[in-house]
């Protein structure tokens, strides 16, 4: 038996049927009639010396031989995609999508994408805000910003600087609560985004780092840090609130930050591409302003004694 690959056109016409378990429909999708997509379904069955469906009254079904097949001719056909969309992607220097986190598109990147859209007005950006883990050889995104201690093995990973934590309250809730002490019978909001981590810091940790041993339980929870902070702009609660996500309210004095002890987490911001990519013009344009806008603002931490979580925990 010869192991010579049958023509791409008939491998095509049976990954199509074997997906849709349709000939229609798979003619439909391949744009041919649905007795062009049979012969070629049939000049494969007879490549093989077998037949790969059995043809029903109304339907069709795969048999032994069309089951083995079918997978390895998914993976390959959509491994091909890929590889022509990355490669098409490498002809493109005006286009640029870019993946982060709902939280940080919406408090950090937002808000200050309008500098960078005005010094390159010859880029074309697009934002997935999702914390959906990527596969950046498959799915059509150039950059991925995510947070968190991973294995970025394989990719292009430029860490930024750590992230740390402080409470953080709006201005009138900042006249009740003015010690650290008076926190204890505060309305506390906590952050389950943070969960991801295996070690995530949490209130417990921010009282034991001043010196205030109160593990609170209850409060209002959130899902994602964003909705969080947006509680406490609003008056809800405290907030324990990350360094990137707050900035921008704290700045523009919709939340304040009293009590100047912030804990310090191993986690961070990784700015991620495919090895190679970070030289594209456009990337390497993207790369650079975010860099640099987070060194901009560095100097905020400055105003804080940032203790490292693992300090904490140690004592």
């Amino acid at each position: 038996m010869s192991d010579r690959l049958p023509p791409l056109t008939a491998l095509r016409a049976f990954d199509a049927a074997a997906r849709h378990m349709s000939f229609a429909q798979a003619a439909a999708e391949l744009n041919v009639t649905p007795a062009a997509l049979s012969f070629q379904i049939k000049s494969l069955e007879e490549h093989l010396g077998a037949p790969l469906f059995r043809r029903l009254n109304r339907a069709v079904e795969l048999t032994e031989a069309g089951c083995t097949l079918a997978p390895g001719a998914a993976e390959g056909f959509q491994a091909l995609s890929a590889a022509w969309s990355a490669t098409r992607r490498l002809q493109d220097n005006t286009t640029l999508t870019v993946t982060a986190g709902p939280a940080l598109t919406a408090k950090w990147l937002a808000p200050r994408l309008y500098e960078f859209a005005r010094n390159h007005p010859d880029i074309d950006l697009r934002f997935s805000a999702t914390l959906r883990k990527m596969d950046l050889a498959r799915d059509d995104v150039d950059v991925a910003i995510r947070f968190g201690i991973a294995d970025d093995s394989g990719l292009y990973s430029l860490p930024v600087r750590k992230e740390w934590m402080t409470p953080v309250m709006s201005p009138e809730l900042a006249e009740e609560y003015q010690t650290p002490d008076s926190l204890m019978e505060a309305p506390l909001i906590f952050d389950d985004s943070l969960a991801i981590l295996d070690n995530p810091p949490d209130w417990k940790d921010w009282f034991r780092a001043v010196g205030i041993g109160f593990s609170p339980l209850h409060g209002a929870r959130f899902s994602n840090a964003d909705h969080a902070v947006d509680a406490a702009v609003a008056g809800l609660g405290v907030a324990l609130g990350r360094r990137a996500i707050i900035l921008k309210d704290l700045q523009e004095g919709r939340l304040v930050a009293p009590f100047k002890v912030a804990i310090e987490m191993e986690a961070r911001f990784r700015f991620l591409c495919l090895p190679g990519a970070e030289e594209r013009p456009q990337i390497a344009a993207f790369r650079d302003w975010f860099v640099a806008e987070i060194e901009r603002t560095a100097h905020l931490s400055d105003d804080f004694e940032v203790i490292p979580l693992e300090e904490i925990t140690r004592s």
